[in-house]
């Protein structure tokens, strides 16, 4: 398993219609398969800022994933809110405690 990390900054005017847009389809992101979790933070200096987290059993499982309908439609929607471009890291859990 790996974790999906992708930082987004909104426009300020853009950021409770992504909020909304989000609570929409975060059930059917859950559901895709693969994908054992979703979360969504915002961060508490810039309220522009957001996070995704989200858990896949896969790289194969994200790679399906966003080369789906669903997620590129989402994604086309989503980025026209952004105010400056989006950032992704896939990572690898080294430690927990």
């Amino acid at each position: 398993m790996f974790t999906r990390i992708v930082k987004m900054h909104f426009k300020p005017e853009d950021v409770d219609y992504f909020i909304r847009h989000f609570d929409s389809v975060k059930e059917k992101i859950r559901n895709q398969p693969g994908c054992r979790s979703v979360i969504l933070y915002q961060d508490k200096s810039n309220p522009d800022i957001f996070f995704t987290y989200s858990i896949w059993e896969s790289e194969s499982n994200l790679k399906t994933y966003r080369e789906s309908l669903f997620f590129r439609k989402v994604w086309k929607h989503t980025k026209q809110l952004f105010l400056k471009q989006a950032e992704a890291w896939s990572v690898d859990e080294i430690v927990q405690l």
